[in-house]
């Protein structure tokens, strides 16, 4: 009887102790499957990218091939277009990243008469579709006769990616302690000084942060351009194009070299910061 208890009592505490793993350990389960849903995607451009279809369309596995990585540039206009999509994303974020800390920096610091009217307009942007301001710039541009290209695919996207910059550098500055700046200014630091030495460099993950989203929303964005790009193709149209006709097994070519060097990026940042942390310590 006392064997058969004990047996009991060890079943009993088997499941219990399962529990408790699956309970301590549920949110990196949870963080780990998401995390691996995100990605697949990208593994299955990357596994692609080593594709030699028999048609046209890059769909099925047929063949293991580098042809597509030898030759990148092998289908017509891919590179023109890639090219002119990091042009538009560079400049959207020069132009978005400047006007959006200047914003920021005035909403966080100063008050002023429709202060909060202006929040509110900077937030709509993010809170309403792409198509509605696709259209309402769209027809901006008609009426004001101008030709649709590159400027005004550019304008849109400052517009576009504006709202993603003020809203991180506003939230860097407003955590920021005034009181560094205080002391700044009791070591008879000029204004200048004082902004370029102890404000920017507080502000500076803020602003990067706004800097690195405005690329990635310009240089992937469809529906913005595809209302005001005219004859003027980007990448995303090419993509969209392409599909329509046939998808080469060169544009899963460049999907991966971007996604690894995302991941290069990320990897070197957070490398970096772990380097700063222990040299604090």
């Amino acid at each position: 009887m006392a064997v058969h208890g004990t047996t009991q009592a060890t079943a009993v505490r088997t499941p219990n102790r399962g529990l408790r793993w699956l309970r301590r350990n549920v949110v990196a389960i949870a963080g780990l499957c998401t995390l691996g849903y995100l990605i697949l995607p990208n593994i299955v451009v990357m596994v692609f990218s080593f594709n030699k279809p028999n048609g046209r369309f890059n769909y099925q596995w047929q063949r293991f091939s580098t042809d597509a990585w030898r030759d990148p540039c092998g289908v017509a206009d891919l590179c023109g277009s890639l090219g002119l999509s990091l042009q538009l994303a560079l400049w959207a974020t020069v132009g978005a990243t400047v006007l959006g800390t200047m914003i920021a920096f005035a909403l966080a610091r100063y008050r002023f008469r429709a202060r909060s009217g202006v929040n509110t307009l900077i937030f709509l942007p993010m809170a309403m579709p792409e198509v509605v301001m696709a259209a309402s710039l769209a027809t901006l541009f008609l009426n004001m006769g101008i030709q649709f290209g590159f400027w005004t695919i550019l304008i849109a996207h400052i517009m576009f990616c504006l709202s993603f910059v003020v809203t991180a550098v506003k939230a860097r500055v407003m955590s920021m302690d005034p009181r560094l700046e205080q002391a700044a200014q009791d070591l008879y630091a000029s204004p200048v000084q004082t902004f370029l030495r102890v404000t920017l460099p507080i502000a500076a993950p803020g602003i990067a942060s706004g800097a690195l989203l405005s690329f990635a929303l310009s240089f992937d964005d469809f529906i913005i351009t595809n209302f005001n790009a005219g004859s003027t193709v980007t990448f995303p149209m090419f993509v969209w194009g392409s599909a329509q006709r046939g998808t080469p097994v060169q544009i899963n070519v460049i999907g991966t070299a971007m996604f690894l060097v995302a991941v290069v990026c990320v990897v070197v940042g957070q490398l970096a910061g772990a380097r700063k942390r222990s040299k604090r310590s």
